[in-house]
């Protein structure tokens, strides 16, 4: 059993060649200038697995252009810009103001709110989840990818326990978000059949 992995945009000249080959019509300005926005707001941030962040980014791009076929300009900006509101110090209204209202309203969906000091995190991180079956399909096609991304490659987390918690949450949440999604419907349920060796019980995703 395989499932496809995505990756090969490991920087912005290469995502830009590749964009101008099978999206041409997106303004790869508009977007290079997305990407240097997120590249200063997230710093040197790094993946679980050491990698720069950005390139975890451009492969949520990646996968939407080339995996599910989105050719929506704004919808590529956000999935560059989808994580500076909830990991940088950057706020809504910059992201609005850099690059329009749904620009902002896309990432606002995918920003997962911090706890009150009188909420449990898991429980706010599980109504941040649930609430994602009333999401508009940009947002379901966003957030999907972001999960896609996150977890292609779930073998190289440095925690075994994570991969499992993260496995059957993954399995739980979104895998119900994509049905009936196009590409990410099958894209997920090979994924869930190359990792269901990692189904045994575990704690629930804690981040």
């Amino acid at each position: 059993m395989t499932h496809r992995v995505f990756g090969a945009w490991h920087d912005w000249d290469t995502a830009r060649r590749e964009l101008a080959v099978l999206a041409p019509e997106v303004s790869a300005q508009r977007l290079g200038e997305a990407v240097a926005f997120a590249e200063e707001a997230h710093g040197g941030q790094k993946r679980p697995a050491g990698e720069p962040y950005v390139e975890h980014l451009l492969e949520v791009v990646e996968i939407l252009v080339s995996g599910a076929g989105v050719r929506d300009e704004d919808l590529l900006v956000a999935a560059v810009l989808h994580d500076v509101v909830e990991d940088t110090d950057r706020t809504a209204g910059e992201v609005g103001e850099r690059f329009g209202p749904r620009v902002e309203e896309w990432v606002g969906w995918v920003t997962k709110p911090e706890p009150e000091a009188h909420e449990d995190p898991a429980e706010v991180r599980d109504r941040y989840l649930l609430g994602l079956r009333s999401a508009p399909p940009e947002v379901l096609a966003l957030k999907l990818a972001d999960r896609f991304s996150n977890v292609q490659r779930l073998s190289t987390h440095p925690r075994a326990e994570k991969q499992r918690s993260y496995y059957r949450e993954t399995c739980r949440y979104v895998v119900p978000l994509a049905a009936g999604v196009p590409w990410f419907e099958g894209a997920f349920e090979e994924w869930r059949e190359f990792y269901r060796h990692l189904q045994d019980a575990a704690p629930a995703a804690s981040g």
